[in-house]
């Protein structure tokens, strides 16, 4: 029968993809760089973590230096995240003292998973931001497409035409590239921290539409990765859901963390962006963010500040602070209904300062994400990426063509040159995975050369 709570005793686990080739020899003593720190440093060194400088944040490709990227905004949510998972860890050893004593997880540990996890939440992200999943999705619903998706099933489908980057980075942390190595694991990660990476515990089908539960309105993996996952839920006793041919759970609890971690920096620092950069009135701006602090109007500071810049900085500093300080409270008064999987929103829903959050969310979008050369380089990034898709797409299917052998050549070798018996999904999910990859401007780059309209240099 079914488990109807999961346990921290489960929930926390060191266990990790290995095999003797793969393990990890040090002579640090775990005591000083343990199993989930180590996550973190392996995120930090990995070629997709470092892309993320040059993929959009708020304002694709901006020329001003103070503006984040993903890969400022995956710091910062990891800061957040481990501040998070420390207070938290805090009181849950205080509740569940056994996990110290038998299991021997120390505070720092929660902190060290929910701050690994946040500095991978943006790895899978395509060039363009979110923007760059629609583009690629609606290549996999367009004509174009349709002569190669023929033999795909309906989830493989689904899982192109709806193509999730929360997928895609648990693929980016889980897969090894065949001309890479024959050995599975990717950066072989705890499956504790892969767990409370994914916020969207679910394949791609079924579609729930219209659900309220927080995890369920995106999904978390493809089909390539779907018994990989299944594998992780297991092991840590993740609650399932659905029916039982359906790799469908309750969330990792840890994961409601991330996700307030996120939240909290996009909504709070995005908008400190828009701020410097002007698409936000300085006095309304200012307003909002003292309202949250519940500042009177005319607090003044014992601070002396230099311009309105550096105050917004302390402002947004005591900010952070504040709603880290409230969404752990909300979650340690939830835990039980965590565990029991009957708590299924964000938690930053919770918070007592929601209506003025919900206002910097509403002129983040009207004044920041609507503004024209944001809607302008997105639309360009359809062009691109569909662009990018097709043609690269024709060149691993269309072989015997002279124009699509040249493209060919130019993919590199671990995303073309697959094992005999690989299907037409696992052909199509490579030549995904790089393009996804790509920056921004590497994007743009090769979509020009491709298209004749930009060649390259010669030295």
């Amino acid at each position: 029968m079914p488990h109807t709570t999961t346990t921290w005793d489960k929930l926390i686990s060191k266990k990790r993809y290995d095999t003797p080739d793969k393990k990890h020899t040090t002579t640090i003593d775990e005591s000083v760089r343990g199993e989930f720190q180590r996550d973190y440093d392996r995120i930090v060194f990995s070629p997709a973590f470092r892309r993320l400088q040059n993929k959009t944040q708020v304002m694709p490709m901006p020329e001003s230096d103070f503006v984040h990227n993903r890969l400022t905004h995956s710091l910062e949510a990891s800061v957040v995240g481990r501040s998070l998972g420390r207070i938290v860890g805090k009181s849950i050893l205080e509740r569940h003292p056994a996990l110290a004593h038998e299991k021997n997880i120390q505070e720092a540990d929660f902190g060290d998973i929910v701050a690994a996890a946040c500095l991978a939440h943006d790895i899978g992200n395509p060039p363009f931001g979110h923007s760059g999943e629609d583009a690629i999705s609606a290549y996999f619903q367009s004509e174009e497409a349709q002569p190669y998706l023929t033999a795909l099933t309906a989830a493989e489908l689904d899982d192109l035409a709806r193509f999730e980057g929360n997928a895609a980075g648990f693929r980016v942390l889980t897969y090894t590239y065949p001309a890479h190595c024959s050995l599975p694991g990717g950066l072989s990660l705890t499956y504790t921290t892969l767990a409370t990476f994914t916020k969207y515990p679910k394949e791609s089908l079924p579609v729930i539409s219209g659900t309220k539960n927080t995890s369920e309105k995106k999904y978390g993996f493809f089909q390539t990765e779907k018994a990989w996952f299944n594998t992780i839920a297991q092991e840590l006793e993740l609650l399932p859901k659905g029916k039982p041919e359906e790799v469908f759970y309750h969330r990792h609890p840890l994961a409601f963390l991330v996700e307030a971690a996120d939240d909290i920096c996009y909504r709070i620092i995005d908008f400190e962006d828009g701020l410097k950069l002007g698409l936000i009135p300085q006095e309304q701006g200012m307003d909002l963010f003292r309202r949250i602090l519940n500042d009177a109007p005319g607090r003044k500071s014992s601070l002396t500040f230099y311009d309105w810049r550096e105050e917004i900085g302390y402002l947004r500093a005591r900010i952070i602070g504040k709603l880290i300080e409230e969404t752990t409270k909300v979650f340690l008064e939830h835990e039980p209904e965590i565990l029991a999987g009957t708590y299924d929103k964000p938690l930053i829903n919770e918070l007592t300062c929601k209506p003025v959050l919900d206002e910097i969310r509403d002129l983040s979008v009207s004044q920041i994400y609507q503004n024209r050369p944001v809607l302008e380089i997105e639309a360009a990034g359809f062009e691109v990426l569909g662009g990018l898709l097709d043609a690269c797409i024709k060149a691993v299917f269309k072989p015997e063509s002279m124009r699509h052998r040249k493209l060919a050549a130019l993919i590199p070798p671990q995303f073309i040159h697959l094992p005999d018996g690989a299907t037409d999904y696992e052909r199509i999910i490579h030549i995904t995975d790089f393009v996804a990859g790509l920056t921004d401007q590497a994007a743009i780059n090769l979509y020009r050369k491709i298209k004749g309209i930009e060649l390259p240099r010669m030295y």
